[in-house]
């Protein structure tokens, strides 16, 4: 079932967004070379924390960690520990906090130091296609307009989205209904209506879309060791344009 939220429940998220957003600028300030993506959890904790929130990913189905932190071909869920980041890495970061009850969800891929020109290209695709993917979320249109926005443009741009992972709806659950596919057909899936929460989150690849999970059941990498990249942003369907509930302001 998809939830409805109220404009009581719409304020809750936006305080848990800006905790995310907050988390994650100030995260993007910490990634360079030598950092471990051990010492990145600890400071988003540490943020989280601090401006009232609580960590959505700690503990959850036994996820060890408050950040996901996911190097080059790893694709999501990625556990922080002991790894040092390299001149030349991509590094995604998922953040969640709670607030109130209510969950904010958002994810950047950040350089590390210089990376190659193709790395550079291959965020710069991804982030630009959940921008056109938030761009369909009016309400009017379908769930498929979102999805096929972004596979459009991601496969325009010779790259795959993954199939295996998607998005969610979201609200005093992590994860709610509907599923937010990064693929699909124009008019096909749910209406979209005022009040609908989703986590829209393109996760691409420079290769195959084919993915395998590491023995630590968490951690998702590329089938074929290319470079991966993720950006998400929790959205908030309105009359009018769609609302980025994961923003500073």
């Amino acid at each position: 079932m998809i939830v409805i939220k109220s404009a009581q429940e719409i304020a809750f998220m936006r305080q848990a967004g800006k905790i995310v957003a907050i988390t994650l600028q100030e995260l993007g300030g910490k990634v360079r070379p030598g950092v471990t993506t051990g010492e990145l959890n600890e400071f988003a904790e540490d943020i989280i924390r601090k401006a009232g929130g609580i960590p959505a990913f700690l503990n959850y189905q036994g996820f060890p960690a408050s950040i996901c932190a996911s190097v080059n071909n790893e694709v999501v869920h990625g556990i922080p520990g002991l790894r040092r980041l390299e001149n030349g890495d991509i590094i995604s970061i998922d953040v969640g906090a709670f607030s109130h009850g209510y969950c904010g969800d958002a994810a950047r891929t950040f350089p590390v130091g210089e990376i190659s020109e193709d790395a550079k290209r291959l965020l710069a695709v991804t982030e630009e296609s959940l921008v056109r993917g938030i761009e369909k979320a009016v309400s009017g249109n379908r769930l498929g307009d979102i999805g096929a926005a972004i596979q459009t443009f991601v496969e325009d741009n010779g790259y795959n989205v993954v199939r295996a992972f998607v998005g969610h709806g979201i609200g005093q659950k992590m994860h709610e209904d509907p599923q937010v596919p990064n693929f699909g057909k124009p008019g096909h899936g749910p209406r979209l209506e005022p009040g609908m929460t989703l986590a829209i989150e393109p996760m691409v690849n420079a290769g195959t879309d084919n993915v395998a999970i590491l023995p630590n059941n968490w951690t998702v990498v590329t089938d074929d060791g290319k470079l991966s990249a993720h950006f998400e942003n929790t959205i908030l369907v309105t009359g009018g344009q769609p609302e980025i509930l994961t923003r500073l302001s």
